[in-house]
């Protein structure tokens, strides 16, 4: 059993149910799986597999909604879902699409999706117990996935722009959503904090295997890493990160004090 082609047979399933447990079950067997990391797999016409809902808009037609309400809390809930749901498929996608890795950034990519994988079920387990609704019941955007695709061909790209840049945003984020939660003070606003510590710890790990191999690569192509950062930045039009920042858990992360720093003055 080859680990790379069954995570992009888990990344192409539809089915929701059908991918967590296939993500979760490809980790139980992450030691007997055989790793072949020259093997070039061809891309399936589509990916990656998804249910047929949730509609799928473009972000500024996303509605913002109070978390006063019970309502737009279950809004909330669902669009941290539907980041996590994508965060499975692009640690699958890490997993099966960049040959020549060793063998270390394979199994990393592997733990990630899994993680992600119970990150999701927990979610979506509060939003039916406790909201009433399912993942599929609000409109959502695609903007992970889209640059998921627009760096398909550059693994250097992706570490920088998905992982260190997309998904590090919500160590920044998540602290202001506890906030606001914090303050509605119902139960089911306080049980989705305690949800929140949970992927918050777990994403400081994400992050910092991003900036492990983004790091790597860069000494291995000879790349000073905070100019070949920002040249990523503006090639791929990744979004600019505005304050406030979580620094503290962005050192957890790995980034380097010369990073905060070009961070903070938004270079």
């Amino acid at each position: 059993m080859e680990l790379r082609p069954l995570a992009l047979k888990a990344l192409c399933e539809p089915d929701l149910d059908q991918k967590l447990a296939l993500a979760q079950a490809l980790q139980a067997q992450a030691a007997t799986l055989l790793i072949v990391p020259e093997t070039m797999l061809p891309a399936p016409a589509e990916l990656p597999g998804r249910p047929a809902q949730p509609e799928l808009i473009e972000p500024k037609r996303v509605p913002q909604r109070s978390v006063q309400s019970p309502e737009g809390r279950a809004g909330l809930i669902h669009a941290i879902c539907h980041i996590e749901f994508n965060a499975i498929n692009l640690a699958l996608d890490a997993v099966w699409r960049f040959a020549d890795m060793p063998e270390d950034f394979y199994r990393d990519w592997l733990r990630v999706a899994a993680e992600e994988a119970y990150h999701f079920s927990l979610l979506h387990g509060h939003l039916q117990t406790h909201l009433g609704h399912r993942y599929g019941d609000f409109p959502a955007h695609d903007g992970l996935w889209t640059m998921c695709a627009k760096t398909a061909h550059d693994i250097t790209a992706r570490m920088a722009l998905v992982p260190r840049t997309l998904e590090a945003r919500g160590l920044d984020a998540t602290p202001l959503i506890q906030a606001k939660l914090r303050g509605v003070g119902t139960p089911d606003a306080l049980a989705a904090c305690d949800i929140l510590d949970i992927i918050l710890r777990d994403e400081v790990g994400h992050v910092a295997i991003g900036n492990r191999w983004y790091a790597w690569l860069c000494a291995r192509q000879g790349l000073e890493p905070v100019a070949h950062y920002r040249h990523l930045v503006r090639h791929y039009a990744a979004p600019r990160l505005r304050a406030p920042f979580n620094t503290e858990a962005r050192r957890r992360a790995g980034f380097s004090e010369a990073e905060l720093a070009a961070l903070i003055a938004g270079d």
